[in-house]
């Protein structure tokens, strides 16, 4: 039994779940003796910079129509059923449970004891159980770490225990196809089976606390990233995947607080995690220098391919997914906070990447409006990351992570709309997506102009220029800005054909109001007047 001696996690413990204990569990491994044993059973390999690279396996992104949430009398009147919070019977999570401790019985297995949230009020401790030692890298690197002395009396309040070898059988398992992730909030179990993909346990987590806390703490959980500057002024970005949450909140001027998914409460933005899971399609050191140096030792880079002959990682290559990733504990960024709570923010950023070129690539929004683009969380994919798509295709997803958020949509709005009143905050709209025309006519916003933009935001050098209201969405934009060219403050002005831009903003105005009316009985009618005027 591969248990360090300072450290064995108690038999009965696992029996408890169910789990027949072998002889074969590695508890509270180090990233390196991870690596070591990914390496040692064929399982990946290092690149050039001594991060490990693992491919994933079939999957290669999260599943949603294969996530489910067990219906019991303690969800079946809390959860906003949709198509993300699917529902499944208590009996076909059971009878999952026992197929995989059964599946696990004469495995080697890895176990972690972690925790989620980094403010001390709302830790919520978790167990960790993986039959292979990357995927509990993966574990170690996102979830907060324990001081060894923590372990001696650690009590999970959840488990997560992945199988990716276990496959259901739709037939008589209540699943959609072989791959599964179910969510019992009654017997405080995540179990994942079928998929590899690593991000199910961290969204599976992030689920469960968009659950808790708002639900029975009064504590918003939000998606986003999260920074603060030597003043204490905290600034938060809510985005999509590919909006620049990662890449605008490691900002070298800024403390880390996080770069993903945070609670907001009474005084306090803390991290749920311990660690960052970014994109590396196109990474470079000159773009993104803090993400790029911490592809190193302990780091976990998930299909990639390497330039031909070398151990050298192609980040331009797609030819295994787009999606690629590498997860690294929150302290390789040289400027990250510990712990990480950050003040309460100052100034709120929502971060689209319009690829119609139609939002401005900055503007200032009034409660309401912030309100109706939270609601609506609306971004654009590019022609040709999904097969079929050759203009670009919106994507709404309210509140900025529609697939991880079990209660209503409103109540999320609800308790954001009195923080941002209560508190003064500063709310913008940045448009990190294209300018100058539609994707394949015009060019994406550069990093250097969105960075410029939001600094002066946060440094207050936008309070006092002029502003003009964009005629069909209302946002006020500014007519200038430092180390910004004026003339791409108003996207109009950036399209060779004028007439095209005004059909193309009106199109997308009606894509929002058509997609705002699923919300319109849950909301008031300052809200709906926010919506943009076609």
């Amino acid at each position: 039994m591969s248990i360090p001696t300072m450290l064995a996690i108690p038999k009965k413990a696992l029996i408890n779940i169910g789990l027949k204990i072998s002889e074969d569990i590695h508890y509270q491994l180090s990233a390196a003796e991870l690596t070591e044993q990914t390496l040692k059973r064929g399982e990946g390999e290092l690149n050039n910079t001594g991060a490990l690279v693992i491919k994933t396996g079939e999957f290669t992104g999260r599943s949603p129509k294969d996530k489910f949430i067990v219906k019991d009398s303690l969800t079946a009147d809390t959860v906003h059923w949709n198509e993300f919070n699917i529902p499944i019977d208590e009996k076909y999570f059971d009878q999952l449970q026992k197929k995989m401790m059964s599946y696990l019985e004469d495995k080697e297995i890895w176990v972690r004891d972690c925790y989620a949230c980094a403010d001390p009020k709302y830790r919520l401790n978790i167990r960790v159980i993986n039959e292979n030692p990357w995927s509990n890298l993966f574990a170690h690197n996102m979830f907060l770490r324990p001081q060894e002395e923590e372990l001696e009396n650690f009590t999970p309040e959840w488990h997560i225990i992945q199988a990716p070898g276990l496959k259901a059988d739709n037939k008589v398992d209540g699943t959609r196809q072989h791959n599964f992730a179910i969510v019992s909030f009654t017997k405080k179990t995540i179990l994942i089976g079928g998929t590899g993909y690593t991000g199910e346990m961290k969204k599976g987590i992030f689920t469960i606390l968009n659950y808790i806390l708002p639900h029975n703490k009064n504590v918003l959980s939000m998606h986003c990233s999260a920074n603060m500057g030597n003043e204490g002024d905290t600034a938060i970005f809510f985005g999509l995947s590919g909006t620049g949450k990662t890449t605008l909140s490691a900002d070298p001027k800024r403390q880390l607080i996080g770069d993903d998914e945070h609670g907001w409460t009474s005084d306090t933005v803390f991290n749920f995690e311990g660690g960052c899971y970014a994109k590396t399609i196109d990474l470079s050191k000159e773009k993104e220098p803090e993400i790029f140096n911490a592809i190193r030792p302990g780091a976990l880079v998930e299909n990639v391919t390497f330039i031909d002959g070398t151990n050298q990682i192609d980040f331009s290559s797609k030819k295994i997914t787009e999606n690629t990733r590498v997860c690294y504990p929150l302290h390789f960024i040289s400027n990250a906070i510990e712990p990480s709570i950050g003040k309460i923010p100052k100034n709120i950023f929502f971060l689209t990447c319009d690829a119609y070129g139609v939002l401005p690539p900055i503007s200032k929004l009034t409660a309401w409006q912030a309100m109706y683009q939270f609601i609506s969380g609306y971004t654009a994919k590019v022609a040709g990351t999904e097969a079929g798509v050759t203009e670009p295709k919106s994507t709404f997803s309210a509140c900025f992570g529609a697939p991880f958020l079990p209660l209503h949509p409103g109540q999320y709005a609800a308790m954001l709309g009195k923080k941002m009143k209560e508190n003064n905050v500063q709310i913008w709209l940045i448009n990190t997506g294209w300018s100058g025309g539609s994707y394949g006519v015009g060019h994406r916003m550069k990093l250097t102009h969105t960075r410029a933009m939001i600094t002066a935001a946060l440094e207050g050098k936008l309070d006092t220029v002029n502003y003009e209201t964009h005629p069909v969405f209302g946002v006020s934009m500014p007519a200038s800005c430092p180390n910004v060219p004026a003339e791409i403050l108003n996207p109009r002005n950036t399209w060779d054909d004028k007439a095209a831009y005004d059909v193309k903003a009106k199109d997308l105005a009606q894509q929002f109001i058509n997609n705002f009316k699923k919300y319109e009985s849950g909301v008031t009618d300052e809200i709906l007047e926010a919506a943009p005027k076609v």
